[in-house]
């Protein structure tokens, strides 16, 4: 196990703060060992639960073009040694060949096939920035079909601190208003039982989850079960449409990897200070309620033991 690409438990991303940084193009899409694992699970979704993970309105087809061509170019100056032209666009060397059903002719499934990322597109209107598009393969606990076609103070509505008429709300928008010639991005981090990439979660599930707060690791087990789950989200505001496309990248790493990381003592010190940091409502939502404690003393004595 390789040490965490990202640490934005560091304290250098606390959670729910909005934390929008700026970021540099040539940084844009990340591609790692991953890459060819993570295409062949988006295919398997596509396949068996499409209408779960893709989503679009009419009249985005030239918007989602507008993506493909845009992350295409960058991928194949970026990337030279992994993507290439081929006679159908754009391809990966040496990934698995296959469709994506009956959205083949999306092109922002198909684009989606080439990258880690999951993508969604937002356009304004009278409501505020809404989602019109998406391919959500890897959600982090929140349902695509769900969000479709609302806005983003509504999307928002069950995180604490951040639903329709909160500052944090307003301030989310006009940053999207704000958005012209660069791109930014944020971070956000969450513990889970496993390393499934695909963990969606409904809003009766969220309720359900938050009226029984059961524990993710029963058999106590937090050493061989948690993983950390970090979010690199970006934002970036397409030059044509005007839309915002937002991309989602997800890393997956043990939570017991930081032992071996050289930084250790202070990544875990700081891990859990910030879960001790997260009221009720916010325990509630991330799902850690039962575990925070537990979490908490395992991460403590890996500080500890360094």
């Amino acid at each position: 196990m390789s040490i965490p690409t990202h640490t934005p438990y560091d304290g250098s991303s606390k959670l729910f703060a909005i934390g929008l940084k700026p970021l540099d193009f040539d940084g844009w899409i990340e591609v790692d060992g991953h890459l060819l694992t993570h295409l062949a699970e988006k295919r398997r979704l596509y396949t068996e639960i499409p209408g779960s993970v893709f989503v679009e309105e009419d009249g985005t087809r030239d918007a989602q073009r507008e993506v493909f061509d845009l992350l295409g170019a960058h991928l194949l100056v970026k990337y030279p040694d992994i993507y290439r032209r081929s006679s159908t666009g754009i391809e990966v060397i040496g990934a698995e060949a296959g469709t994506a059903g009956g959205f083949s002719d999306a092109p922002l499934v198909a684009v989606s096939l080439l990258v880690q990322e999951d993508l969604i597109l937002m356009r304004r209107d009278e409501s505020g920035w809404r989602l019109v598009a998406g391919s959500l393969c890897f959600p982090s606990s929140w349902s695509l079909i769900e969000k479709f076609g609302r806005p983003l103070q509504e999307i928002h509505a069950p995180v604490p601190g951040f639903g329709p008429g909160t500052r944090p709300a307003d301030l989310i928008n006009r940053m999207f208003d704000g958005l012209q010639g660069q791109a930014v991005e944020r971070y956000n981090w969450s513990v889970q039982d496993g390393d499934a990439l695909y963990h969606p979660l409904s809003n009766l599930e969220r309720i359900d989850r938050t009226a029984n707060r059961p524990s993710r690791f029963p058999d106590g087990d937090i050493d061989a079960r948690a993983f950390i789950r970090v979010e690199r989200q970006t934002l970036r505001k397409l030059a044509v449409s005007r839309d915002v496309l937002f991309t989602i990248r997800i890393h997956l790493d043990p939570l017991s990897v930081l032992a071996r990381h050289p930084d250790r003592a202070r990544l875990a010190a700081s891990f859990a200070a910030q879960l001790l940091a997260l009221d009720e409502a916010q325990l509630d939502y991330k799902g850690m309620t039962s575990d925070r404690d537990r979490l908490v003393a395992f991460l403590n004595h890996m500080a500890n033991a360094a």
